[in-house]
């Protein structure tokens, strides 16, 4: 499913008005006909409540206008309250404006705070509201008496739908803009927005339908979004079935370089969930002196000891057998617990520049980047880099609050200009490419917040691409999966208290959940976990 940005859908708003000859009073009408449809069928007794329209001025409140004409075809008491003076009304939105008279809808102009105050009582006697002010071109924070309004909408705790997008919800990141109204169903046009799936968009918009205003399919693909949802649908498109007669040759060698004093743990899950994910063969290269330690916490891992520095992290001179190593190997993940001693970032260097193989890196292999990611245009092989907010910030030089304001725009931006797969983690995890497709995932759940959860990612995305897989291909399936096993975990124990290693343990279970019934076909459920799309 795509997502769209505010400049992608009023693109494919303005072909199909201009190039495609529909009206655009037509997708208005398609539009607030569809919003109408969703409000009656969640509440099947609105015909004997009160319905308070909010409307803006402009194509949002439109929308809002044709609204109130089919809820008052239905019998419903209905009331406009209209945030402008009706002589700044224009085009689609003015033209439907003048049909709410013949109908004898109620109508009632707040044009500012004062009037807004004095009808502040009688608006506390509406049962549902539609929220039909801003839409979707908002790019500043909310201000003066639609702030208020807002406040007081959302004060009042009563059901609301909106028009297309919260209002002051931005389209395009998901972020607050200063206030947004908390809606508890979202009726939107054409395409779900970035900012209903992005956190904390995701939380404002409540359930979201989905309505079809007739934007023609040629025109979409001649707009070309460039966000998707990533589906359980999709990932099962993507999996490849087994050969009856595979063997562990077949399914693929994986080198995992990590670990350090303190730090094993994370370079026995990540080389245990290589395996878990289906890779063949998993080698653990660590130093030497944590061999004997790290040999007993994974019995079908093979390690191999490698020079190691006087504080027992990775030397640079690890380089030449960890490149012996790679001959005959199809991948390698080298990051968690190696730690960012000098030596450790000469090797990751080193590695960057001439792997022969692709490389998933993670945690300090992506710190060791952090003061040259220019280094990455030097690859010799594919990369996919796996940061949290904090590496990614590092990464780029900002702060992680930065990151997280613009979680799609960050990471496609890093993406394409490395040459990279990207996957920046955290809720609503996005897996960006270098030709800047972003999908985003919605599997996962808070209790994955807890150490050890990156690492098996990391060990998956490997043993993916171990198998056979393109590298967009592996970092999604992973992704998907994890964020999954998660799921499947907090309902079967409870929402927090699992840990990684659990994760790691349930990935079989969740490959076969998704691979249920009648394996690779796509005729499954496409449920996408806390957020319901219909």
């Amino acid at each position: 499913m795509h997502l769209v940005t505010a400049d992608e859908i009023r693109e494919m708003d303005r072909l199909t008005i201009e190039s495609f000859g529909l009206p655009g009073r037509v997708l208005m009408e398609n539009a607030g006909r569809g919003a109408t449809r969703v409000l009656m069928n969640k509440f099947s007794d609105i015909a004997s409540k009160r319905v308070g329209i909010i409307a803006g001025r402009g194509n949002n409140g439109g929308d809002g206008f044709v609204i109130a004409r089919y809820l008052a075809h239905a019998g419903v008491n209905v009331t406009v309250y209209l945030l402008s003076e009706i002589s700044r009304l224009t085009g689609d939105a003015k033209d439907n404006f003048k049909l709410l008279a013949p109908l004898d809808i109620n109508v009632i102009k707040i044009p500012d705070e004062s009037s807004f105050k004095r009808h502040k009582t009688e608006m506390t006697h509406e049962h549902i509201w539609v929220d039909a002010i801003l839409g979707t071109g908002l790019n500043s924070d909310v201000a003066g008496f639609f702030k208020s309004v807002i406040e007081f909408i959302n004060a009042l705790n009563r059901p609301v739908l909106a028009v297309d997008i919260a209002s002051g919800l931005h389209t395009d990141s998901g972020q607050i803009c200063g206030i947004c109204i908390q809606a508890t169903l979202t009726a939107t046009f054409g395409f779900p927005k970035i900012g209903h799936i992005q956190l904390p968009g995701a939380a404002c918009t409540g359930e979201l339908h989905v309505i079809d205003i007739g934007i023609p399919p040629h025109i979409v693909k001649n707009v070309g979004p460039r966000q998707h949802l990533l589906t359980k649908d999709m990932v099962l498109s993507n999996m490849i079935p087994r050969p009856s007669d595979i063997h562990k040759g077949g399914t693929g060698h994986v080198l995992v370089v990590a670990g350090s004093p303190g730090k094993t743990g994370a370079a026995a899950m990540c080389a245990m969930s290589a395996l878990r994910s289906g890779a063949g063969l998993v080698t653990l290269g660590v130093p030497k002196s944590l061999n004997p330690v790290v040999e007993p916490l994974g019995l079908e891992v093979m390690t191999v000891p490698m020079d190691e520095s006087k504080t027992g992290t990775f030397s640079e001179k690890a380089g030449e057998s960890i490149l012996t190593l790679l001959e005959d190997k199809k991948c390698l993940g080298i990051g968690p617990g190696i730690g960012t001693e000098t030596g450790t970032m000469s090797l990751v260097h080193q590695l960057v520049k001439e792997s022969p193989v692709p490389i998933v890196i993670d945690a300090d292999g992506l710190n060791n980047l952090a003061n040259n990611p220019a280094i990455l245009l030097k690859r010799k092989s594919e990369i996919i880099l796996t940061p949290h907010p904090g590496e990614m910030a590092r990464l780029v030089n900002a702060r992680p609050g930065d990151i997280q304001k613009d979680r799609v725009g960050y990471a496609r931006k890093f993406a394409e200009t490395y040459n990279v797969h990207l996957v920046l983690k955290g809720a609503r995890t996005i897996v960006a490419h270098p030709n800047g497709d972003v999908y985003i995932n919605l599997s996962g759940n808070p209790g994955m917040a807890s150490a050890g959860m990156g690492d098996v990612l990391t060990g998956m995305v490997a043993g993916f691409i171990a198998q056979g897989y393109p590298l967009a291909t592996a970092a999604q399936i992973a992704v998907y999966l994890h964020g999954d096993a998660g799921d499947n975990l907090a309902d079967a124990r409870g929402p927090f208290g699992y840990i990684a290693s659990d994760v790691m343990d349930s990935l079989p279970e969740a490959i076969k959940r998704l691979m249920a019934g009648n394996a690779f076909s796509n005729q499954y459920d496409c449920g996408m976990p806390h957020q319901t799309i219909l």
